[in-house]
């Protein structure tokens, strides 16, 4: 499946195929009105290549843990019958929102290598925005401090950005805070919440 980025250049989408578990309802949502598979048990997840929410239906017999990483690709599945579809940011149970944190977060951390490169190849959005000013705490400072270091030598990993770039005490977390803004559909999409750098954007938003 493509997907064009702002710039109209097709870019491949990745169909997730693992996520993580932030709530699972054995017994399904308590109100009836939450889906239309009400009364049956149910998960909420989290996919770990675009942080797509999904609703998952277990195999008969299987009782999910919070925060387990399942398969949900093609072929066999151990443990998830059926993906449901996506979900909506607000439809998020109350464990869902304390888990995504904690889930974001882990996911980052175990694609470090992919969300360093980003720090080191990312470029501008126009001639005036950079993509590194859509991570929240990085301003127009902060991003040619980050060009700076960059050119000079690639970082290695998020302890060298934080090592090099003091400022940047948490490389990771400003990650997953830009990723938590993406994902919230309750907020209006204006100005750099427009933009989509790591969650799949929605049909007619803007991708990078």
């Amino acid at each position: 499946m493509d997907n064009k980025n702002r710039n109209g250049k097709k870019s491949t989408v990745k169909k997730e195929e693992y996520a993580v578990v932030l709530d699972y309802l054995s017994r399904g949502y308590v109100k009836s009105d939450m889906s239309k598979f009400g009364g049956k048990p149910i998960a909420q997840a989290i996919g770990t290549e675009q942080f797509t929410l999904l609703e998952l239906a277990p195999k008969n017999g299987v009782d999910l843990e919070i925060q387990d990483t399942v398969y949900i690709g093609k072929g066999k599945r151990e443990k998830i019958y059926r993906v449901l579809g996506k979900l909506d940011y607000e439809n998020l149970t109350a464990t869902s929102r304390i888990e995504l944190d904690y889930a974001i977060r882990d996911i980052v951390v175990e694609n470090e290598e992919k969300y360093v490169k980003f720090f080191n190849e990312t470029d501008a959005i126009s001639l005036r925005l950079h993509s590194l000013e859509l991570i929240p705490g990085i301003g127009k400072k902060y991003m040619g401090d980050i060009i700076k270091a960059r050119e000079e030598k690639p970082f290695e990993s998020f302890e060298d950005i934080s090592k090099r770039l003091p400022t940047l005490a948490d490389p990771a977390g400003m990650i997953v805070n830009r990723v938590k803004q993406e994902l919230d559909t309750t907020t209006p999409r204006r100005g750099k919440n427009k933009y989509y750098l790591f969650v799949q954007p929605p049909r007619g938003s803007r991708g990078r």
